[in-house]
């Protein structure tokens, strides 16, 4: 049994950060680090709360993955080399078996991006998880929402709709036999690589987190300019085609969330240097539309236009 919050730390989350740029790391009031040289940081934070982003019962490896995954995810979105994290844990109590499986699932993928974790807190109460993360890009390259210009071409990474249809299943309104599908609720993977090849290339960019139509909106907003996408042309898997077609519900991979692939748009001339190198990184997207100049979002399949139900989700909006 672990000796309290310290001896928590050194159990299972104090490791050496194998860093040259980490001075210090966890055991300290503060971590020391040392940047390299014209280069900015990119930092951002996300907190997962049980109950609203994950059930209580899920498996803890998993969630120990996802809980980096979705913050190495906003560093792909603006093309950044992932390089330090943070993380912050409140518990109900210790429970070491549920902790040591946690704590692997984190620190396999921080290690396979070498993050270095270099500190946190723990904390007693209602489960919640917070981590922060710190990459680096050349200075004057990040990706951002607002680039996005008319004629550009308005590219996804990979399929989208299929954490949503796990979240079905795990709701236990729908039948769910693939794990491939579970797979992408529990345990997604960031498209760090991409982000990074993207600079240069991408014109705007964001991952997929709240629905494809919400997030593009997002650039849409920013960059002062409109869209129209393709639905046949969306990289939908199988087991999401044939949910559509047997509720008829075309909006929903649109609109659900936690899919945290890449959307991104390209200058037209682009194209081919982009397609290949989403084929170079084994990714199945591709270009689903077109920037144009009218103001929103307008998506058009063989019949005419579609209209979304609920344009993505959002924290303390109405039901």
């Amino acid at each position: 049994m672990v000796a309290g919050e310290f001896g928590l730390i050194e159990k299972f989350f104090d490791r050496p950060s194998g860093r040259p740029d980490v001075i210090l790391a966890v055991g300290d009031d503060c971590a020391l680090l040392k940047p390299p040289q014209q280069q900015n940081l990119a930092l951002s934070v996300d907190t997962l709360v049980s109950g609203v982003h994950f059930f209580a019962e899920t498996d803890p490896r998993g969630l120990g993955h996802k809980a980096l995954a979705v913050n190495l995810s906003d560093l792909a979105a603006c093309g950044a080399k992932p390089a330090w994290c943070s993380l912050a844990l409140t518990l109900p109590q210790i429970d070491e078996a549920w902790l040591g499986e946690f704590s692997s699932g984190f620190l396999e993928l921080a290690s396979q991006h070498n993050v270095a974790l270099i500190g946190g807190d723990t904390t007693q109460g209602p489960l919640s998880i917070t981590v922060q993360v710190i990459g680096m890009i050349p200075e004057g390259q990040a990706l951002l929402r607002s680039g996005a210009e008319v004629n550009d071409l308005i590219y996804v990474s990979g399929p989208i709709g299929n954490a949503g249809l796990g979240l079905l299943g795990r709701k236990g309104s729908r039948l769910i036999e693939d794990p491939a599908i579970y797979a992408a609720l529990e345990t997604p993977i960031p498209r760090v690589a991409l982000g990074q090849a993207l600079l240069g290339m991408a014109s705007a960019c964001i991952d997929i987190s709240d629905g494809l139509a919400a997030d593009l909106g997002h650039i849409l907003n920013q960059s002062q300019v409109g869209a129209e996408i393709d639905w046949d042309r969306l990289p939908i898997s199988v087991p999401v085609r044939k949910y559509v077609e047997e509720s008829g519900d075309l909006s929903f991979p649109l609109r659900t969330g936690d899919d945290y692939e890449l959307c991104f748009t390209v200058p037209s001339r682009l194209q081919t240097e982009v397609e290949r190198t989403l084929q170079t990184l084994g990714l199945s997207g591709g270009c689903i539309g077109r920037v144009e100049t009218t103001p929103g979002l307008r998506i058009k399949n063989a019949s005419g236009l579609i209209s979304i139900e609920r344009n993505g989700y959002e924290h303390f909006s109405p039901p």
